[in-house]
C-alpha cells in the first residue's frame, strides 16, 4: 500500500482560526465552552459557539453566496491550502466533506420550498465549496454520525493508496441550530453545565460548533511529517442511539486499524478518545481500550475544549493528536476529576511532555457505528 502523508491542517473553532492557534489555545488550557443564550433555545446552555456569525464572510471571496456552514468550509480549506502543494485543478486532487446536519437551519426558517430543499442537501454545499476552489473532480460527502470526519480520512486514505489521486482535502464542519440541539435535548443528552468527560459526575455532552480541514497527499514532504498508516469502521447494531454493552466492536475497529498500520500496541503512545461525557459512550470507550489490551495508554478527550463538533469533531481531534506528536506533548482532559468508568483505563488530567510517535484516534456515533484510526510520526 502506498504511504498516505498528512501534508496541511487547519481548525477553525471559537478558540482560534488556524491550527496552530488552535494548539497553542489548547497547550494553554483556554475553552471555547460559554454559557449561551440564543433565540433558538428556551433556555441557557452551554456550548462552545462562535461569537459572529458573520465573520467569515470578510475572508470569503463573494461571501453572501454562501450560508454560515459553507464559509465555514470555505475558511477552513482556504487556510489549508496555503500550506499544502497541491492544485486544486488538477484530475488528482479529490474533496471530501465531512458534516452531519450542513444547512439543516435553512428549514428553519419555515416550511421547505424547492430551492431549500436543493440547498439543503450536502451534496449541494460540496459542489459550492468544489467550485469556490475550482476543484475539477467530483466532490464526495461523508455523513455517518459523529463519525463522519475519521470515515471521510479513511475515504480518503483508500483512495489515495489505490491509486486514483494524490491528493485528498478534507473538510468537516457543522454549526449549531434549534434543530441539533432540541434534538440532543430530546435524548436528555445535553449537559447542564461544561462537559466532564469520564468524570463520575459526567451527565452528557456540551455542544460546539467548528470546522477543520486535513489535506493528504501521496507525496512525503521534507523532513519529520506525520503519515495516516491505518484506518477500520465497524458496526456494533445495538440500538439507534446507545452504544455496546461490551465495546466489543470499538475493539475490533482498533484491532483492525492497529493490524493495517503495522504497529505493535505497546508502542502507541497517547490515544485520542471521543469522550463525549455521556454515562454510556464513555463507559463503552473505556471497555474497548481495555479489551484492546490499552488501560494503561494515557487517553484524552477534547470536548472540553471544543464541546461536540459533530460531524467536524474527529478531524479537529485528528488535527490536535498531529500537533501534539509533533510538539512531543499530551493534551489533558479538561472537566476530568473523578473516575467514573467500570474500567481503570489511564485518563490523562495534566498537560505531559516525553517522545511521543504514534497516536490512536477513536470515534462513536449514532445508530451504533465505531472508526478508529492510527497517525505515526516518521522521520
Amino acid at each position: 500500500m502506498k504511504p498516505v502523508y498528512i501534508v496541511s491542517d487547519n481548525v477553525v473553532s471559537p478558540v482560534g482560526r488556524t491550527a496552530g492557534s488552535n494548539f497553542d489555545a489548547l497547550k494553554a488550557g483556554r475553552s471555547g465552552i460559554r454559557l449561551h443564550r440564543k433565540a433558538f433555545a428556551a433556555e441557557p446552555f452551554y456550548a462552545s459557539l462562535f461569537d459572529d456569525e458573520t465573520g467569515f464572510a470578510a475572508a470569503v471571496h463573494n461571501a453572501e453566496a454562501y450560508t454560515m456552514f459553507e464559509q465555514l468550509l470555505i475558511t477552513s480549506v482556504q487556510d489549508a491550502l496555503q500550506r499544502a502543494p497541491v492544485n486544486c485543478t488538477g484530475k488528482g486532487t479529490l474533496l471530501i466533506v465531512s458534516s452531519t446536519k450542513g444547512n439543516i437551519s435553512l428549514v428553519e426558517k419555515g416550511l421547505p420550498d424547492e430551492e431549500i430543499k436543493k440547498r439543503v442537501a450536502l451534496h449541494a454545499s460540496a459542489r459550492l465549496v468544489a467550485d469556490h476552489f475550482h476543484f475539477t473532480t467530483r466532490p464526495i460527502v461523508v455523513s455517518h454520525a459523529c463519525i463522519s470526519g475519521l470515515v471521510a480520512l479513511i475515504t480518503g486514505m483508500r483512495l489515495l493508496q489505490s491509486g486514483r489521486f494524490d491528493h485528498a482535502v478534507i473538510a468537516g464542519a457543522d454549526i449549531i441550530t434549534q434543530f441539533i440541539l432540541s434534538g440532543f435535548r430530546s435524548f436528555h443528552a445535553i449537559s447542564d453545565a461544561p462537559c466532564k468527560p469520564f468524570d463520575a459526575r459526567r451527565n452528557g455532552i456540551t455542544l460546539g460548533e467548528a470546522a477543520a480541514t486535513v489535506v493528504l497527499s501521496v507525496h512525503r514532504p521534507a523532513g519529520d511529517c506525520i503519515q495516516l498508516s491505518g484506518g477500520a469502521v465497524s458496526n456494533d447494531a445495538n440500538h439507534i442511539s446507545g452504544p455496546s454493552r461490551t465495546g466489543q466492536e470499538l475493539h475490533d475497529a482498533i484491532e483492525a486499524a492497529v493490524q493495517e498500520a503495522g504497529v505493535d500496541k505497546g508502542n502507541i503512545d497517547f490515544i485520542s478518545a471521543h469522550g463525549t461525557a455521556t454515562v454510556y459512550n464513555d463507559e463503552m470507550e473505556a471497555k474497548a481500550i481495555t479489551l484492546s489490551g490499552l488501560q494503561e495508554v494515557p487517553v484524552n478527550s477534547l470536548k472540553g475544549y471544543y464541546g461536540h463538533t459533530l460531524g467536524a469533531a474527529g478531524l479537529i481531534e485528528t488535527v490536535a493528536s498531529v500537533h501534539s506528536l509533533k510538539a512531543n506533548t499530551i493534551l489533558p482532559t479538561p472537566g476530568f476529576e473523578t473516575p467514573g468508568v467500570t474500567q481503570p483505563i489511564h485518563i490523562n488530567r495534566v498537560l505531559q511532555t516525553g517522545l511521543y510517535h504514534t497516536c490512536l484516534k477513536t470515534a462513536s456515533g449514532f445508530g451504533g457505528c465505531n472508526a478508529a484510526i492510527i497517525i505515526q510520526k516518521t522521520v
